[in-house]
């Protein structure tokens, strides 16, 4: 018995001592900063601010890419000052993450809330200015950022939309109060407490074996065609989401299912993108486009795919009045799902 327990406080003690690895160690802070208002207030002394205007982040334009500037509280308050309004205003920011240093980032939106939006607008070219940028809409500009800037901007913009949607209980209809870190929203008349939230998503690359089934819809970029994707219904699971999907936009029907990867899109309003790779039963692969849903869908071969990947540049009108196929940019997840089925088949093609 005394030997068992000597083990166990061994263990105990080295349990306790043992030095957490820098992830965690962020992920603590950051949870420390939704929880306490007081520690975020502070964190907000030394951390670091990225600005928005109407839901459209700052940005800077550096070798035919966008950068997001970065910018001390004591800048803030200078630039609120000079445009006149309250440092006050920087209670609307929201928590987006921190450095391995432990400074925080927040992002704040000058043209949002209502008391301050007319000034603000007002103000906007005068803003851009000072600050060397332009206020650009983030779905143009997504894909011209590197990936970190790009992940933290969209979870900024979505942060952001989420507390102008909600300033209201839906139960009292009395404003609701954000908390420093803008993790969640309280209604103070019955302390009903609404935290963000997104939409799932299922985005799917559809396979009979040797081609891959992409479609388009008109609100796409011409000659571009991705996989198929769509909202989960109320009660639904992933894989009844893929194959009721599938049926829906296409007319086919789903024999297996792969996971592949997810991501956080910020399109229309903050969704999780779960991405699947999908096969359909032999022999039943003619497709039957729902033009409620699509343009277009077709069947395209591991050649067609892996050159379209090749491709690089702008996509521009030929002569003959088409456009080149092409699929979306490595920043989105369907690229990577379209990648992964492209390198299987390569694989699978080679000799053993």
């Amino acid at each position: 018995m005394f030997l068992y327990c000597g083990i166990a406080c061994r263990r105990k003690f080295f349990w306790c001592y043992r030095p957490l690895s820098t992830y965690v160690t962020k992920t603590r802070y950051l949870f420390e900063l939704k929880e306490d208002d007081d520690a975020c207030k502070k964190a907000q002394q030394t951390g670091a601010f990225y600005l928005f205007h109407g839901l459209a982040p700052l940005l800077q334009t550096s070798a035919h890419q966008y950068l997001a500037p970065r910018h001390s509280l004591l800048e803030l308050e200078r630039l609120l000052g000079k445009f006149g309004q309250d440092a006050q205003r920087i209670e609307d920011s929201v928590l987006i993450g921190c450095s391995e240093q432990q400074e925080a980032w927040f992002a704040l939106d000058l043209g949002l809330d209502s008391s301050f939006s007319i000034s603000a607008s007002s103000h906007k070219p005068e803003m851009e200015t000072e600050l060397k940028g332009s206020f650009i809409e983030l779905r143009k500009a997504l894909f011209q950022l590197n990936a970190r800037d790009a992940s933290m901007l969209s979870t900024a913009q979505a942060l952001l939309r989420w507390h102008d949607a909600h300033q209201f209980c839906s139960r009292s209809g009395q404003p609701t109060k954000k908390n420093v870190a803008g993790s969640k929203r309280v209604c103070p008349s019955n302390n009903i407490i609404y935290y963000p939230q997104m939409a799932p998503v299922v985005i799917t690359l559809v396979s009979d074996g040797t081609r891959c089934l992409l479609a388009r819809q008109s609100s796409f970029p011409k000659g571009m065609y991705s996989a198929l994707a769509g909202f989960c219904d109320i009660g639904e699971s992933v894989e009844e989401t893929i194959h009721r999907e599938v049926a829906e936009e296409v007319g086919l029907e789903v024999e297996s299912l792969q996971y592949c990867a997810s991501q956080h899109w910020p399109f229309p309003s903050g969704s999780l993108m779960i991405a699947c790779h999908a096969t359909v039963k032999p022999g039943q692969t003619e497709i039957q486009v729902n033009l409620r849903e699509l343009e277009t869908a077709a069947w395209f071969s591991h050649d067609e795919v892996a050159t379209a990947l090749k491709r690089k540049g702008s996509y521009t009108q030929q002569q003959n009045g088409t456009f080149p196929f092409w699929l979306p940019p490595k920043l989105a997840i369907s690229h990577q799902l379209i990648k992964e089925w492209v390198e299987k088949q390569t694989c699978s093609s080679l000799p053993a």
